[in-house]
C-alpha cells in the first residue's frame, strides 16, 4: 500500500531536520589548535624582531600558559616582560621580570633579567630636581645583580649605573641644601649638606657640598669651621673650581 501523504510529509521533515543538523555541526567553530611550544617561541620571536609587541607577548604567554615544563617557559616570560620593556611598559615590564626570578632565580639568563628589571627603574630616572625614588630602586637591583651574578658579563656595567645613580642621589641632596640656604634655612642646609658627606663621600658634588657648608658656617658666624673647610678643600679638591675658590678665600686673608 503507498505511503499516505502524512507519511511522506513526515518523512519530508524528518530528512529537512537531519540536514539541517548537519549543517549546524559543520558550521560550528573548530577548536583552535594547541601550536607546539618551539612553534609559539618562533612566531613570537618573530612578532617581537617586528616591533609587534602585543602579538609577540600572546604567543609567549601561550607556552607560559599551556607548556609550563617545556624548556621554552622560563625564556617566555622573560620575552613577555622584554616587549613591556621595549615598548616603554616599564611598571608592566618590572613585574614580569620579578616574576621570572621568583620562579628560575639560578636560570641561565638570570642575570640578564636581573640587569633589565634594574634598567626597567633606571630607563625612568627623574631631573635632579624632581623625586629620586627611581633612583633608589634601580641603585638596589644594580647592587643585587653584582651582589648574585658578580661573574655576569652585565656586572661591569651595573657597577658604572652603580656609581651613577649614586651621584644622582647626592645631587638631589645638595639640590635641596642649597635651596635651603637661599631661602634663608641654613641649620636646615647643613642638615643635608653633612648628610652627602656622611652618605656620599666618593661622589663628585662632595667639593660643592663642602663650599656650600663652609657658607653656612659662614652665615652662623663659624668663621674659624668656615676655614678649616676652605683648607680642606684648597689642599684636598685644588684641583677642582672650588677648591680654586677656597684658594682664593684663604690668600684674602693673609
Amino acid at each position: 500500500m503507498p505511503d499516505s501523504p502524512h507519511a511522506l510529509v513526515r518523512g519530508l521533515l524528518t530528512g529537512l531536520l537531519l540536514v539541517l543538523v548537519a549543517g549546524c555541526s559543520f558550521l560550528k567553530a573548530q577548536p583552535v589548535p594547541i601550536l607546539p611550544p618551539e612553534e609559539l617561541y618562533q612566531i613570537g620571536e618573530a612578532e617581537l624582531g617586528k616591533r609587534r609587541y602585543e602579538e609577540a607577548r600572546k604567543s609567549f604567554k601561550s607556552i607560559v600558559e599551556r607548556h609550563p615544563n617545556s624548556s621554552y617557559a622560563a625564556r617566555a616570560r622573560f620575552l613577555m616582560g622584554e616587549a613591556f620593556y621595549r615598548e616603554g611598559e616599564f611598571d608592566k615590564a618590572i613585574k614580569e621580570f620579578d616574576t621570572f626570578l621568583a620562579f628560575y632565580p639560578r636560570h641561565q639568563i638570570a642575570d640578564l633579567v636581573q640587569y633589565r628589571l634594574a634598567m626597567a627603574y633606571y630607563d625612568q630616572l627623574k631631573p635632579i630636581e624632581q623625586d629620586q625614588s627611581l633612583a633608589k630602586k634601580a641603585l638596589e637591583q644594580f647592587k643585587k645583580l653584582v651582589r648574585e651574578y658578580p661573574e655576569s658579563r652585565y656586572a661591569t656595567d651595573a657597577l658604572a649605573k652603580i656609581d651613577i645613580c649614586v651621584g644622582r642621589m647626592a645631587q638631589k641632596e645638595l639640590w635641596v641644601a642649597t635651596y635651603y640656604f637661599n631661602q634663608g634655612n641654613p641649620s636646615g642646609a647643613r642638615q643635608r649638606l653633612e648628610l652627602v658627606l656622611k652618605d656620599y663621600p666618593r661622589t663628585l658634588v662632595v667639593p660643592e657640598t663642602l663650599w656650600l657648608l663652609a657658607e653656612v658656617d659662614l652665615r652662623e658666624g663659624k668663621n674659624e669651621e668656615a676655614n678649616d673647610i676652605w683648607r680642606r678643600l684648597a689642599t684636598e679638591f685644588g684641583y677642582t673650581e672650588w677648591g680654586r675658590r677656597a684658594t682664593r678665600r684663604l690668600q684674602a686673608q693673609r
